[in-house]
C-alpha cells in the first residue's frame, strides 16, 4: 500500500471511492473523517458536532456511497441541507465521489427550479437524494410514498435549518421514511431544540466532536478576486502583468488544470511548469530545484503534489481553484510568508463559491479582502515599468558603445534616430501592446468581474421557496441608449446559452440582429437587452416562446 493511498483505503471503504478521492486531491482523512467513516460504516446512529468546512460531507458521503446497493434504483440516502446552495454543493461531492462507481445516481432538489423534473428523477431510480426541507415536503404532498425506500438519512448543518424555520418540514420528513433507517446528524453547535430532535429521532447515537483550529499566517496578505469558471485563465494572466513576484505557486484542483494552466504561462513567456501526481519522484525534485534557483518562476500544483513544498523565494500563492476545505487553504497561504519574509495570496472565487469564501474566513479568523481585476491602464503602466527596468542600466553606456552603428543604420534607412528607436522597441517587445486602446482590446475586461455588488457584505443565503436573492451580486453593466434590460428565470442551470436566448428573440419577435443587445446568462436567471420602443408589444408576440423546452416568459427588469 503506497503512502498516498494509505489514509482512505485504511478506512475499508470501496477501492473505486478511494480512486475518486484521491483524485480530488485529498491525501488523509481529516478529523472529523477518520472518526466518523468507521461509525457510520458500522450502521449506528450518530451526532457529529463540527464547523463547515472540516471536511464533513466526505464524512458522511463516503461511507454512504460504500452503503449503496447501485442494482437497486430506487432512493435509498436522503440528506437534508438548509440551503440550495448547500444542497448543490453536497450533491456535487456526491458524483464527484462516485465518479468511478457506475450506476450511481444522485439528484438535487430544491426550490426555484421546476418540481417535474425533480419528482421524476427520484421515481427514476436516482439512489442519493440531496434536499432542502421545503422543497421536499412540497414532492411529499405530491407522492406520499416517495421516499419510502430511504435507508439512510442525513441532516447536514441541523443549527441552520432550524434557524431558517424547518422544524415542521423536518417532522414531515421523519414520518415519511423508514422508522428502521440509519441517521446521522450533523451540527456546528448543539442547542435545545438539535438535542431534542436527536433524542426522537436517533437510536443510541454516537458521538463525534471535532474542534477547528485552523489559524492563518497574518503576516500574508490575502485578498480574494471574483470570476467566472471559464475565465480563470485570462485572469491569472491579466494578474501576473501587475504583481510584482519573485516565485509564485498557482493551486488548481486537477493533474489537466495543471498542464493547462503551466502551457498558457509558457505559451506567454512565463517559466512555468507543472506539478502533479502523475510526475515521478526525480522529475519533481528537478522542478522544485529550478524553482529554487531561478531556473522556474511558476509552479503550477495540485494540493497532493505541493505537500511539504518550502521554497523560501516564493512571494506569492494564487489559489486559482478554490480549497476543498479551509486547512488546504491555509496550507496552501503557508508557501509564502515563510521565516518572517512578505507574501501575498490570491483567491479566485466563483459565484457559486461565494459561501466557501466566508466558510475560510470564520473559520480562519481573517478577513480575506476583495480585490479588483487590474483594468487596461494597470497593466499598461506595468508593462512600460517593466520595459523601463530593463532598459534603464543600458542607457548610460549605449551611446558610447552603439552610437557609430546608430548614425549608420539612421543613414542607411534614412529615417530619424526616433523612427529607428520607435523600430528596435517594437523588435524589443515581440509586439506587446503598449498603448491603451491596444490593451483593452488584447485583454477586455470580463463581464462581471470587478463590478460592484448591489449589496456590498451581504451574504447571498437564499431560501429554498424560491428564488428571492437569486440575484448575483454584482451590478448589471450599463444600457445602451434607447434601450431596456429584460429578465427571464431560464438560466446556466437550465442549460440556457446566450445563442439559445438570441435566436429563440431573433425568430419569434422578428428584430434585426442588431436590435438585441448584450445578454448576460446568469446560474439561475438571464438578462436580455432589448429596444425600448415597442417593448410592451414584442413581449406579447414572445409570450409563449419556449427555450430548451421551457417558457422564455420575458419581462421587463426593475433595477433597484
Amino acid at each position: 500500500m503506497t503512502q498516498e493511498t494509505g489514509g482512505f483505503a485504511a478506512l475499508e471503504l470501496n477501492p473505486n471511492i478511494v480512486a475518486a478521492v484521491l483524485a480530488t486531491g485529498y491525501e488523509e482523512p481529516s478529523a472529523i473523517q477518520h472518526q466518523s467513516i468507521p461509525i457510520i460504516l458500522a450502521g449506528h446512529d450518530m451526532i457529529g458536532q463540527a464547523q463547515t468546512g472540516t471536511g464533513k460531507t466526505a464524512a458522511f458521503a463516503l461511507p454512504i456511497l460504500n452503503k449503496i446497493d447501485v442494482s437497486k434504483r430506487e432512493p435509498q440516502a436522503l440528506i437534508l441541507a438548509p440551503t440550495r446552495e448547500l444542497a448543490l454543493q453536497v450533491a456535487t461531492a456526491f458524483e464527484t465521489y462516485a465518479k468511478q462507481m457506475p450506476g450511481v445516481n444522485v439528484v438535487a432538489v430544491y426550490g426555484g427550479a421546476p418540481m417535474g423534473p425533480q419528482l421524476r428523477a427520484i421515481r427514476n431510480g436516482a439512489q442519493i437524494v440531496v434536499a432542502t426541507p421545503g422543497r421536499l415536503c412540497d414532492h411529499l404532498r405530491r407522492d406520499e410514498k416517495v421516499l419510502s425506500t430511504v435507508q439512510y438519512l442525513v441532516l447536514d448543518e441541523a443549527d441552520e435549518m432550524l434557524k431558517l424555520g424547518f422544524m415542521d418540514d423536518l417532522e414531515v420528513i421523519f414520518d415519511a421514511i423508514p422508522a428502521s433507517r440509519q441517521t446521522v446528524l450533523f451540527s456546528a453547535t448543539l442547542p435545545s431544540s438539535i438535542r431534542s430532535i436527536a433524542e426522537r429521532h436517533l437510536r443510541e447515537p454516537k458521538h463525534v466532536k471535532i474542534q477547528s483550529k485552523t489559524q492563518t499566517v497574518t503576516a500574508i496578505d490575502q485578498a480574494h478576486l471574483m470570476v467566472h469558471a471559464d475565465q480563470k485563465i485570462p485572469a491569472v494572466l491579466r494578474l501576473l502583468e501587475v504583481e510584482e513576484f519573485d516565485a509564485l505557486i498557482a493551486f488548481v484542483r486537477t493533474k489537466q488544470a495543471t498542464l493547462d494552466l503551466a502551457a498558457a504561462l509558457e505559451a506567454k513567456g512565463y517559466k512555468a511548469a507543472a506539478l502533479n501526481g502523475d510526475i515521478a519522484q526525480n522529475q519533481r525534485e528537478r522542478v522544485i530545484d529550478s524553482l529554487k534557483d531561478g531556473r522556474l518562476d511558476i509552479v503550477v500544483a495540485t494540493d497532493v503534489a505541493a505537500r511539504g513544498l518550502d521554497v523560501p523565494r516564493i512571494t506569492h500563492v494564487f489559489n486559482v481553484d478554490m480549497p476543498y476545505d479551509p486547512e488546504s487553504y491555509v496550507h496552501r497561504i503557508g508557501r509564502t510568508g515563510r521565516a518572517g519574509r512578505e507574501g501575498r495570496a490570491l483567491l479566485l472565487v466563483t459565484p457559486r463559491e461565494r459561501r466557501m469564501l466566508q466558510v475560510i474566513e470564520r473559520v480562519t479568523g481573517q478577513k480575506v479582502a476583495e480585490a479588483r481585476l487590474p483594468n487596461g491602464q494597470a497593466v499598461l503602466d506595468a508593462r512600460i515599468k517593466k520595459l523601463t527596468s530593463s532598459l534603464a542600466p543600458l542607457v548610460a553606456e549605449s551611446e558610447a558603445t552603439h552610437g557609430d552603428l546608430l548614425d549608420r543604420l539612421t543613414a542607411d534607412l534614412g529615417c530619424s534616430p526616433r523612427a529607428l528607436a520607435s523600430a528596435l522597441l517594437r523588435k524589443a517587445t515581440n509586439g506587446q501592446a503598449l498603448d491603451l486602446a491596444a490593451v483593452e482590446r488584447e485583454q477586455p475586461l470580463v463581464p462581471g468581474v470587478g463590478a460592484p455588488r448591489e449589496r456590498t457584505g451581504e451574504r447571498a443565503e437564499r431560501s429554498d421557496r424560491g428564488d428571492r436573492g437569486d440575484r448575483e451580486r454584482r451590478a448589471p453593466m450599463p444600457l445602451a441608449e434607447g434601450r431596456v434590460r429584460c429578465r427571464t428565470a431560464l438560466g446556466a442551470r437550465d442549460g440556457i446559452a446566450a445563442k439559445n436566448l438570441l435566436g429563440a428573440i431573433l425568430n419569434e419577435g422578428g428584430l434585426a440582429r442588431d436590435a438585441i443587445g448584450r445578454i448576460q446568462v446568469r446560474d439561475s436567471f438571464s438578462l436580455v437587452e432589448l429596444p425600448e420602443d415597442g417593448l410592451e408589444r414584442l413581449l406579447t408576440k414572445l409570450k409563449d416562446t419556449r427555450v430548451a423546452g421551457k417558457q422564455l416568459k420575458l419581462r421587463r427588469y426593475r433595477e433597484d
